[in-house]
């Protein structure tokens, strides 16, 4: 079985391209199936081509018991499912055991999102009178005005951003690409930014040079980005609940809520699937149904 890991492992890094984070996802959930079956099969883990249906429902059958998330057991399922896929291409397996499995049903939470004018009040946080005040004001002015993941905005170089045109090329998830235009605010935070940046002697004359450095003058890491919040959610009495993640919810529901179409939404998120993007649709609902039962004489 760790054999066989190993080689899906290495197909995933070398043909699919995929992340170091995506890699290590697979690797955590094929590790906990193996230490689950060499437990149910007394101290010996089976060969992939051993492992039952009946198997696999009974390692479900225990995350349930265990109190895992809906979401948890769905995303190693769906690592199963990728895992004998595999397996049946390398001819280690005839059927995929995991593929009449079903995921289990996942309460849609409605994510947590700022109000406009709270949005303002963060942003306007960061002091004006520092590089690094500069700086961070860009980070969330960036992070608003394009709906970007933390990942996607640490991961921006110089030859990313076209200012003059007041677009970002952004690299999301599964090395998809897409442009995202970026407001008058953004840019010219970015260009104050840039005014005062410093970066390290050995990315000066990198082509990839990084747009958001640390204080040392090298590429910011996502942990850097959410202390950074932290520090101003506390200054400004902000919910102390919000993330870098909740800029891109708040700018997908202001969208919407200002009378974007979702299918552009879709495209400004760099959504795959529409269903990704239509949970904002949920708070919008809530928001004209707040409206209406304000408004509207009959309404209660």
């Amino acid at each position: 079985m760790q054999s066989a890991i190993g080689q899906f492992l290495r197909y995933l890094a070398v043909e699919k391209n995929a992340s170091a984070n995506t890699i290590k996802s697979y690797r955590e959930d094929l590790t906990a199936l193996v230490e689950y079956l060499t437990d149910a099969y007394g101290g010996r883990c089976p060969s992939p081509d051993q492992v039952t249906t009946l198997d696999l429902r009974g390692y479900v059958a225990a995350m349930h018991e265990a109190g895992y998330a809906p979401g948890t057991i769905a995303r190693r399922l769906a690592s199963l499912r990728s895992f004998f896929r595999f397996g049946m291409r390398q001819g280690w397996v005839k059927e995929n055991p995991a593929k009449p499995l079903r995921n289990p049903r996942k309460p849609r939470n409605l994510p947590h999102v700022l109000s406009t004018e709270d949005v303002q009040k963060l942003l306007e946080a960061p002091p004006a009178s520092s590089p690094m005040g500069l700086r961070d004001r860009a980070i969330l002015e960036t992070l608003y005005s394009a709906g970007l993941r933390i990942s996607e905005l640490v991961g921006l170089n110089d030859s990313d951003v076209d200012l003059a045109a007041e677009i970002v090329r952004v690299r999301g998830k599964g090395r998809r690409e897409r442009l995202a235009p970026l407001g008058s605010f953004a840019v010219r935070a970015i260009r104050r930014w840039l005014a005062v940046r410093k970066l390290h002697p050995s990315l000066r004359d990198q082509p990839d040079r990084p747009l958001f450095v640390n204080r040392f003058g090298q590429r910011l890491t996502t942990r850097s980005v959410a202390r950074m919040l932290e520090k101003y959610l506390r200054q400004t009495g902000l919910d102390r609940r919000t993330t870098p993640h909740t800029l891109r919810h708040s700018f997908a529901t202001h969208l919407l809520n200002a009378g974007a179409d979702i299918r552009s939404v879709q495209e400004l998120l760099g959504h795959k699937s529409l269903v990704t993007t239509q949970i904002y649709t949920h708070l919008t609902t809530a928001n004209l149904k707040a409206v209406y039962e304000k408004a509207h004489p009959r309404a209660r």
